[in-house]
């Protein structure tokens, strides 16, 4: 999703969808990432010009903070957590959008939270209602083509 109304997102919601975070596995179960749950119209504005456009109008993001001690290991978790977020709040009612912050975006990012120097601002999840008309993604291909039964 990448439009949203300007609808707030209950508390109530947000921490189920928080609670999913928790839970959610890491590598080595190291659970090395935190959250900053972004509401406020400036920063969300002030982030989504660091390269995450859809931050602009969302009514809460959550920004995975990640130590930036093992890159790669922290990319793979930050795909699961945000898929976790994701399906999270669909099944809260809400939309959701996910995206990079990339080239100078991580530093801006990072100022904006006021994060750690040595962190990695990576990805950020988008949350709200979905904008009307908005598009609701892409057509996903038929299972026929692309799972294969025994052999490929």
């Amino acid at each position: 999703m990448r439009e949203f109304r300007p609808d707030p997102v209950s508390d109530e919601v947000l921490a189920e969808i928080l609670e999913v975070a928790r839970w959610t596995g890491t590598a080595s179960n190291l659970q090395a990432w935190e959250l900053v749950v972004v509401r406020e119209r400036e920063s969300l504005q002030a982030l989504s010009e660091c390269g995450i456009r859809h931050l602009a109008t969302a009514a809460v993001g959550l920004v995975i903070v990640s130590p930036g001690a093992n890159p790669e290991l922290e990319a793979f978790d930050d795909g699961r957590i945000s898929e976790r977020i994701m399906l999270a709040a669909r099944a809260g009612g809400l939309a959701s959008g996910v995206g990079w912050f990339k080239n100078g975006g991580r530093a801006r990012a990072r100022a904006i939270l006021g994060a750690p120097p040595n962190t990695i601002l990576r990805t950020a999840v988008s949350i709200g209602y979905a904008a009307v008309g908005a598009e609701h993604g892409r057509k996903r291909k038929a299972l026929a083509e692309f799972v294969h039964q025994g052999r490929y």
